[in-house]
């Protein structure tokens, strides 16, 4: 069988990426739940899901009851959203709007952010904005839970991580590389590989770069959005009864940060 090859966007695949991290999706929202519960003062009926690519987790809190705002700038990812919203029967409000740019016409009561989605902002000025149009999002006592990987200061510059991922007839292998790191610009050049083999073989490859946070560093940014207050940190195992200190240690983080009244 022919193999294709090609240099693109792993996130206009969302069919793709979307069963690579599949087994995650009902984890994931699991912990938003309980975390809703745990730091949302009242009920929880509306949420958001900033960067929300092909929609699982969109999907899935539909599925569960809740009002769900998601947008992204992948237009093939919004498409694959909204075709895999119409064949389940279930609505959302899905939109393109960039990360450090974006406003809601009502707030909602939570937001998620899980997966590294927040370090595509380059720059320490797309951050705080991102966290301030969050806030502006949020009503008061909302919540911001937000996961992504932070750096140690003595990890290693160079790793790979390999996973596989079946659904139906199609199986997809992810290498994901990392292949320079400048803590002077706080970048971090990855290069993902995938692999799918179903009725066709695909080779996709996609070299992007995310922005570096130390615990530190990102505790400056945060303070420059002083109505979000950090209430806990966790890890990617979402235990939620086991919060955990935020030190040089904590690699893989999740977030919780609440809206202290109104933005001035």
């Amino acid at each position: 069988m022919a193999v294709r090859r090609i240099e693109a966007s792993w996130y206009d695949y969302p069919q793709y990426y979307d069963i690579a991290f599949a087994d995650e999706t009902r984890r994931e929202a699991d912990f938003i739940e309980a975390a809703c519960r745990k730091y949302c003062g009242g009920a929880v009926r509306r949420v958001l899901e900033p960067a929300c690519g092909s929609g699982r987790l969109v999907t899935e809190m539909a599925a569960r009851g809740y009002q769900v705002s998601g947008f992204d700038l992948s237009e093939p990812a919004l498409r694959y959203l909204r075709r895999r919203l119409k064949r389940r029967g279930l609505s959302a409000s899905v939109f393109q709007a960039d990360m450090a740019d974006f406003r809601l016409s009502q707030p909602v009561d939570a937001a998620f952010s899980t997966f590294d989605g927040f370090r595509h902002l380059l720059t320490e000025k797309a951050a705080v904005r991102h966290l301030h149009c969050v806030a502006e999002s949020l009503r008061p006592g909302g919540i911001y839970i937000l996961g992504f990987h932070l750096v140690p200061p003595d990890a290693a510059e160079e790793c790979i991580e390999r996973w596989r991922a079946r659904r139906g007839g199609i199986q997809v292998s992810v290498t994901l590389r990392v292949v320079s790191t400048d803590r002077r610009r706080r970048l971090e050049t990855l290069c993902v590989n995938l692999l799918v083999r179903g009725r066709r073989t695909l080779r996709l490859r996609h070299v992007f770069d995310f922005r570096l946070y130390t615990a530190a560093q990102f505790r400056r940014t945060l303070a420059g959005v002083p109505c979000l207050q950090l209430c806990d940190v966790y890890d990617f195992w979402y235990e939620i009864d086991q919060p955990l200190a935020l030190t040089d240690e904590l690699s893989d983080a999740v977030f919780i940060l609440r809206k202290q009244g109104d933005e001035g």
